[in-house]
Order: structure tokens, then C-alpha cells, then sequence
């Protein structure tokens, strides 16, 4: 959870303060990797009161309890350590500041931190990359570090300018090993005023060649890892390294520079290689470890695509392996070193760099292989169990299968509708429940026997639940091995690089969807995966159940037979058959007798009628599909922005800014994200027509929300949440809601909303971000949620296969 501190700070150097009196105070409520916690201090935070211990205060507990506060110091390095900033304790440090004036935050070891009561992006990790402007007012200023790793570190930095580089968190290609490829980087842009940041350009200059690209606008008190390109140019004869020059320049005159080495590497050499992504436009990196040269005529080379595990870099895991005659390394970087645990983000993350790896590298298609360790050996298990044609085999080493049976993240089990609810948001992280689709592949699994990190009942588990309808996989015990060993000399470290696990994928191949009779492919959200081979649940009739196809083709008779569960709309791709004649279908009991072969399109098209099923057009794009089908975590991808609401009461807007930004910055720092944050004022609908839009306030203070949500069902508005027919008075509500963008094909737009001042800062405790937690479409929660966790939740619910109210469901609390 988090703990708290109150420090005073003292001048070390001209030019900071370091924190190193302050108060603690130990866990205020019961914290998991959950949607809900319960948390007495941000209880205080969200009434309006001020948190500003003295020591010896007590802090009530909901359970009749209490605890109080106690002054702590700092070590003689600056690190605060206490049993309590490892259990979910709070640090409070208090500054005194003759004037106001702005100073850069640089603290390490906390989940995040309120500054005068607005939350700020921590740095869990200890990474060393959260330096945020902050304001510091006339006279006492309070900073609350809610804390879960053991230690926490703080210092005010004074800034040289209101606008500088932070070269401590940059992303950066190799330079040379890509011949023809357009090069890009990232380094973080700090706006430390109170104002928006003027026009201000980026020039990046290698030798005599440049390129200039346009910051966008910062928010005040901000910082954002800005994306560049590189100039194309040609690395010196045998350089080890290529020099950037990096200025920062307004009207010509230049606010900051700095200096940045690209190493420089073979083409048959490991390497990074930077892409954009389509999530938020940001700058991204991979690593790669080619295939050794081989003879002009050989085949294609395979591609292994390697997860790493928690706080390892993407190039340590390419690092990790000897290069290969016939297959090339791929390791994306789940956006981090510790991200998303391969899900959500990270999950994407590592789909986008496989089919860029694909491409730009050529392999064999039908030879792609899955493989990872530790956490990198979950994401394995998860991403091979939820795209189950994109791999031809397995290799999960000193895996965990699934959040609920290693890393504690919260079940919803009580048998209520919400909790019904709330359990089907969290269904994609289900590996168990998706086991059937590893049908698709071999498996090699990789323990070692004597593992005290993932203990090797976590590979033993999976065994047994293979051996009960699979009959292609191994499990390997490396005797006395830990979680991280090397048993032989060669090179390559054998729990990644094992030598029989690489024999094991060259025997597989991925077949070709002509050649594949039966299909057995479940998905959890169409959204994530909609398709194995030639079938494509495009949607379900419950969204988030298990949804299931179990069907077989007979080229002979042009026959598709099977089974469905929980589907309301399917296509079937018609590739394995000779055109232009009639196809028939006997599924669920309809049985369709000559079907007419489509005339748009190779695909059958349809569509669930009460208990059969009938012959479709392709389906409105205004309907639940793979373009969008939420839950509400969905809508931040595909080109997202984030829009702040500035019609509120003062209150109101300053919360609406403060949230964008958190969330803006809670992104970069565990997704490596560069999202847009721009007023409602500011943002035109008609040219950011398909992009995915995350509204920041209600219908009456965002003015983006008429032309997004004119049409919701779920309307907020101060002191009152409607939803459909139904509604919740108080000015205490938050409120979270996914709905398809009306004037877009493909975009989605959610809500970030409250009741009122009370309810919006209840949103700023609702985590998004971390990974193991979903929410349905649509959730209401109240101030209690703090104290009584899901009984705080006032209803819960799934928008039906149209987005509609009534065909979809909905728990509402007595």
C-alpha cells in the first residue's frame, strides 16, 4: 500500500533541497492488485481536509482502530527507510517557501505524491526519472508520498529555465544497423512555469545534417517525453558511437541544449530499433539479435519473439541469447522494464513490435515462436493463450500462468451481480481460462526445480492442466536450478537459451489456415483477439464471458459443423474453399443448406436470431466489435488524447488539468507513453476524428462533451449521474464510461467524471495503469469505496452487443 512522511527541508547546494525530517505513518487501510482498495488518508483527501500531521496525530481507521504519527530521518545518503514504506505506509514532508516559486520534485521509491493536495506521478521502480515541476507556495507546503517499496528518497531541485531537456529518461535507436530506415528518439521536455509552454521547436543535428520537429504544447507544471527524428545521415567508417546535438529553441534562441551518444552497430549485430506506436504516437524501441548471414538461397529465417522479466532492459534480453543460423531474436519491452506484466499495454506492445519485426526483417511467416522468462514467461503464457495462430509453439521459462495465482491481484468471488460484474472485467488476464487455445501450439516449459522467486508449482500447475486434452507439450526441471542460471559454458544463458527448448520450436511450424480442419478458440474481448485461422468472433452476446467456437470445415462437402458459446456475431473466412460455389453451415443446431458464395468478399457473415443463426451483411461498424468493444481500460490506445474540461467553477478545472496531467504522467512513466493533453477549448472533433478521446470532467464543464457524449446514455452532470432511466443523486460520485466515438468507424471516447468537486477527486483514487486490474464499461463508485471497498461500488455494467443499455448488463446496489 502506501505510507506518509512530514519532512522539513534544509539547503544542501545552492541549487537543491534535500528532505530529511518528516512524519510516518503506517498502512491507513488494506491495499491489492485491485480496482478497489480501502485507504482512510485519501478518505480525508477526498472530504476536502487538509493531511497535515504533527507527530503524535492519530489517523482514525474505518475498523474502529488507529494509528499515529511518527517522526522519521533520513539516512545520511537521503533514503527514508521504515518497516511501514513497505507495507503501503505514508511519508509527509513539509517545505517552507518565503515566496512562491516553481521547483523540480526529484524523489524515487514512492507510488506517487500529493502536492498540496493535486496527485503527481510517483517512481515506484526507483528509476530515477520522476523530476516534475511543482509549485511551491508562500509559506508551509505539505507533500504526501503514499510508499510500498521499503524506501523513499525526496529533493527539490530550483530549475535554470522554465523550459529544459531531462536527459535521464530518453529512447534511442542504435545507429548503422539499419540501412534505408527512418530513425526516431524521445527525451523528456520539462515546462517548469505556471503558464502553457510557447511554440517551441526540437533540432536534432548529426554532423551537418538536421531535423527539426515541433514540441507540442505542455500543460503548466508539466513534463513529456517529446518524440524527434533523426537525421539521415551515414555513420563514420569504423565510429563506435555517433554524436546528437540536441537544442531546444523559441524565436531561434535556445532554452537548453544537450548532447546524446547513439552507438553505432553492424547490421548483423544485436541492436535497437525505434518505431512509433499506435497507441499514443510515441517513440518506442526493440531489440534485435539477426540470424547469422547465411547462403543467398537460404529460407527465410524464423523469428523467436523474447519476453523479458520485471526490471530487465529489452537489449539485456536480446543479450541473453547466442545468435542463431536460422532464426532472428526479437525482444520487445512491455513499454518498461516493469510496465504492464505483458498485459493491457504491454501486451499490445509486444503485437505492434512482432508485426514490425515481420516485416522489416523478412522472416517465415508460419515459423514464429513465443518465448520468456519470469514475468516475460506470464506474458508467454498470456499472449500465446489469447493469439493462439500467431505462434507455431511455446517456450514459457520460470513463468507464473496468471495474475490470481502468483501475484495476489483481487477476485471478485462474493456471488453478488457487481461482483459478477467486476470479475468478467478481469476475464483477459484468465490464462486458465483460455488454456484450450494453447491447442494451437507446442509447449516447452522451462522451471527451475529449486525457484524461490516463481516457485515451480507455477510450471507443474500448467502441466497438469495440459495433460488433460493436450498432447504436444514438454516440462523441463532443471535440477537445483534458482530462477535465473546458466548450466553450461557456451554461450547464451540456458534459461532463456536452451538449447533443446530452440530444437523443440524447429519442429513446428504454424500451418496454413487452408490446411487446419478444426478450430477450438475462445476469447475473452473480440477488442483483443477476434480471430484463429479462419474464424472471427467479431461479437458476444455478455460481453467479457468466455466466449467460444469449436468449429470443423469439410472441404469436401463445403460444410462448416460446430459448436458456439456466448457468440452474437461470426465470419468465417472462406479461403479453404474453391470460390463461387454454394457453402452450408450446421452450427448450434441451424442447419443453412447452399449458402450463396459472398460476392464483396472471401467471408460468411453472421449473425445470432434467438436461438439460430442466420446469414449477414458485414456488420455496422456502430456495433460492438474488434474496432471497440470496451471495457473502459480499451479506450487508451489507438492515437489517444486526453481532454480537460476548463467551464467548471475554478475547483473544478484545476482538478480537470491536474487529473489529465497525473494520468498523462502515470502513463509515461510505467508505459514510457507521450499522450496529448490539450483543454477542451482547444480540441476540434472533426480533425482528430479517429482518435481515441479520454474526457476529463462532466457534461457541463468539458465543453468536448456535447459533440462526443451528446448521445450517451450515461449522463454526469453536478450532483447526478444518469444511466439510462435510472440515476444517483450526490455531488460525491465518481463515475468512469466507455462509448464508441459517433463520428468515427473505429474510435472510442471515456469519461473521467464526477458528481461533483468530492466525486472528481474520488476518481484520482481509481488506479488505471496497473496491470492485473480492469473495469467494466460502465462504474459508479462513492466516497465509502475508501472504507468498505466494493460495497462503496453503486453499480457496475457491460453496454450490450449495440452499445445499448437494455441489451446489455447492469448491477446496480439495493
Amino acid at each position: 500500500m502506501n505510507a506518509l512522511i512530514v519532512c522539513v527541508g534544509f539547503l544542501a547546494a545552492p541549487d537543491e533541497i534535500v528532505l530529511r525530517d518528516g512524519l510516518v505513518i503506517g498502512p491507513p487501510g488494506k491495499f491489492e492488485r485491485s480496482i478497489l482498495h480501502q485507504d482512510a488518508i485519501e478518505a480525508e483527501i477526498v472530504a476536502g481536509r487538509a493531511v497535515s500531521p504533527k507527530a503524535g496525530d492519530e489517523l482514525k481507521l474505518p475498523d474502529g482502530t488507529s494509528l499515529r504519527w511518527e517522526p522519521i530521518r533520513a539516512r545520511d545518503d537521503g533514503w527514508f527507510a521504515h518497516d511501514a514504506l513497505g507495507k503501503g505506509g505514508y511519508v509527509f514532508l513539509s517545505v517552507e517557501s518565503a515566496s512562491e516559486r516553481v521547483m523540480i520534485l526529484d524523489a524515487a521509491g514512492h507510488s506517487l505524491v500529493y502536492v498540496n493536495g493535486e496527485p503527481r506521478a510517483g517512481d515506484p521502480y526507483q528509476m530515477g526519472i520522476g523530476h516534475l515541476p511543482g509549485l511551491l507556495r508562500a509559506g508551509s507546503n505539505g507533500r504526501l508520498f503514499p510508499c510500498a517499496r521499503g524506501r523513499m528518497r525526496a529533493k527539490l531541485v530550483i530549475p535554470t529555465a522554465d523550459a529544459l531537456f531531462d536527459a535521464s529518461d530518453m529512447t534511442l535507436p542504435d545507429d548503422g544497423a539499419t540501412s534505408g530506415v527512418d530513425l526516431a528518439g524521445a527525451i523528456v521536455v520539462r515546462n517548469a512555469s505556471t503558464r502553457p509552454m510557447e511554440p517551441t521547436q526540437l533540432d536534432a543535428r548529426i554532423g551537418d545534417a538536421s531535423s527539426t520537429t515541433t514540441v507540442p504544447t505542455l500543460a503548466p507544471l508539466s513534463a513529456r517525453k517529446i518524440s524527434f527524428d533523426l537525421p539521415q545521415h551515414r555513420p563514420n567508417a569504423g565510429a563506435a558511437s555517433s554524436e546528437v546535438r540536441l537544442r531546444l529553441l523559441r524565436k531561434r534562441k535556445i532554452l537548453d541544449e544537450t548532447t546524446v551518444t547513439l552507438r553505432v552497430r553492424l547490421p548483423n549485430q544485436g541492436h535497437r530499433r525505434t518505431f512509433r506506436s499506435s497507441i499514443d504516437d510515441s517513440v518506442q524501441f526493440y531489440a534485435v539479435l539477426p540470424a547469422r548471414p547465411q547462403p543467398q538461397r537460404a529460407p527465410a529465417p524464423a523469428l523467436v519473439l523474447s519476453l523479458h522479466g520485471a526490471g530487465v532492459d529489452a537489449m539485456g534480453q536480446a543479450d541473453s541469447y547466442a545468435a542463431k543460423s536460422w532464426a532472428t531474436i526479437v525482444a520487445p519491452t512491455n513499454r518498461r522494464p516493469f510496465g504492464f506484466d505483458w498485459e493491457d499495454w504491454g501486451r499490445r506492445d509486444a503485437m505492434e513490435v512482432l508485426d514490425l519485426a515481420r516485416a522489416s526483417l523478412d522472416t517465415d511467416p508460419r515459423r514464429t515462436y513465443l518465448t520468456g522468462h519470469s514475468m516475460g514467461g506470464h506474458g508467454t503464457w498470456h499472449i500465446g493463450a489469447t493469439y493462439p495462430d500467431r505462434f507455431a509453439a511455446l517456450g514459457p521459462s520460470a513463468g507464473w500462468p496468471s495474475f490470481s495465482s502468483y501475484a495476489g491481484a483481487a477476485q471478485f468471488a462474493g456471488g453478488t451481480s457487481i461482483e459478477e460484474i467486476l470479475q468478467r472485467a478481469i476475464s483477459p488476464s484468465d490464462t486458465l481460462a483460455l488454456s484450450r487455445n494453447y491447442l494451437q501450439h507446442g509447449i516447452y516449459i522451462l522451471h527451475g526445480d529449486a525457484d524461490d522467486n516463481v516457485p515451480i508449482d507455477q510450471a507443474r500447475t500448467m502441466r497438469d492442466r495440459l495433460a488433460t486434452f493436450h498432447h504436444d507439450f514438454v516440462l523441463f526441471e532443471q535440477p537445483k536450478a534458482g530462477h535465473w542460471w546458466d548450466a553450461s559454458d557456451e554461450p547464451g544463458v540456458d534459461c532463456v537459451d536452451w538449447a533443446p527448448m530452440f530444437d523443440f520450436f524447429a519442429r513446428h511450424a504454424i500451418p496454413d489456415d487452408e490446411s487446419v480442419r478444426d478450430v477450438d478458440f475462445t476469447t475473452m474481448n473480440p477488442a483483443i483477439s477476434s480471430r484463429c485461422h479462419w474464424v472471427e468472433i467479431l461479437a458476444q452476446t455478455h460481453s467479457l464471458r468466455a466466449s467460444h467456437a469449436a468449429l470443423r470445415f469439410d472441404p469436401g462437402k463445403r460444410r462448416f459443423t460446430g459448436t458456439t458459446d456466448n457468440v452474437a456475431r461470426l465470419a468465417l473466412d472462406l479461403a479453404p474453399f474453391e470460390p463461387d460455389e454454394p457453402v452450408n453451415l450446421e452450427v448450434d443446431g441451424t442447419k443453412l443448406a447452399a449458402i450463396p458464395w459472398p460476392k464483396d468478399d472471401r467471408r460468411l457473415w453472421l449473425a445470432r436470431e434467438g436461438d439460430a443463426w442466420a446469414v449477414a451483411t458485414r456488420p455496422s461498424p456502430s456495433l460492438k466489435g474488434p474496432a471497440r468493444a470496451g471495457p473502459f481500460k480499451e479506450a487508451f490506445r489507438h492515437h489517444v488524447v486526453f481532454v480537460y474540461g476548463t467551464r467548471g467553477t475554478p475547483e473544478e478545472n484545476a482538478w480537470a488539468i491536474a487529473k489529465a496531467r497525473f494520468d498523462a504522467e502515470t502513463f509515461g512513466y510505467r508505459g514510457n507513453g507521450s499522450i496529448d493533453v490539450v483543454a477542451d477549448s482547444a480540441f476540434d472533433a472533426s480533425r482528430e476524428r479517429d482518435r481515441n478521446v479520454i474526457l476529463y470532467g462532466d457534461a457541463d464543464t468539458n465543453a468536448a462533451w456535447p459533440p462526443l457524449l451528446g448521445s450517451s446514455p450515461v449522463v454526469v452532470r453536478h450532483g447526478r449521474v444518469t444511466i439510462g432511466d435510472r440515476s444517483l443523486g450526490g455531488e460525491d460520485l465518481a463515475c468512469l464510461f466507455v462509448r464508441p466515438r459517433a463520428d468515427s468507424d473505429v474510435a472510442s471516447v471515456a469519461a473521467v467524471s464526477g458528481s461533483g468537486i468530492a466525486g472528481m477527486r474520488l476518481a484520482d483514487r481509481l488506479p488505471i495503469f496497473l496491470s492485473g486490474t480492469a473495469y467494466p464499461d460502465c462504474i459508479v463508485v462513492g466516497p465509502d469505496v475508501l472504507a468498505k471497498g466494493i460495497a462503496g461500488v453503486r453499480v457496475a455494467g457491460f453496454f450490450g452487443p449495440d452499445w445499448s443499455i437494455a441489451s446489455g448488463d447492469f448491477a446496480w446496489r439495493p
